[in-house]
């Protein structure tokens, strides 16, 4: 069952120059940064608040680590921007498997490691009316 709104992923081609815009404009501060190597990108999540069920809502700022990366590959088709919405859920394999009878693609087989060491898998953004969707369950340390 999906929770709430995890976080909404901006691809950038600055990191630190994106992540100072929210700095200074709106006084979000990076809460971790990381670079995953399997998806090709240097992050910086930046949370908005904290949520009931333990988890919060970040924005995830996404600046690729190469060109032929997923966020790369979109920045340089559509620019800088959101990217993706991303669904908390305690159960990132049970509700793939939920959707994916529904219908949607699901672009893993098996979820993969995500920030902060969430799994994570996608959907596919032609059967969610064009809106690349990220499923996340949170590592249970957080």
């Amino acid at each position: 069952m999906l929770t709430r709104i995890d976080h909404i992923g901006i691809a950038c081609f600055d990191l630190d120059k994106t992540v100072e815009f929210y700095r200074a404009t709106y006084g979000f501060e990076v809460f971790h940064s990381e670079v995953n190597e399997e998806q090709g990108v240097r992050e910086a999540m930046l949370r908005i608040n904290g949520t009931s069920d333990g988890g919060a809502s970040y924005l995830q700022l996404l600046e690729p680590t190469r060109e032929d990366s997923a966020v790369g590959k979109w920045l340089a088709k559509n620019g800088e921007g959101v990217h993706h919405i991303a669904f908390g859920t305690e159960d990132v394999d049970g509700d793939a498997a939920d959707i994916r009878e529904k219908g949607v693609r699901v672009l893993y087989d098996e979820p993969r490691t995500g920030s902060m060491g969430s799994r994570i898998t996608f959907l596919h953004p032609k059967d969610c009316h064009g809106v690349l969707t990220e499923l996340v369950t949170s590592r249970a340390d957080d």
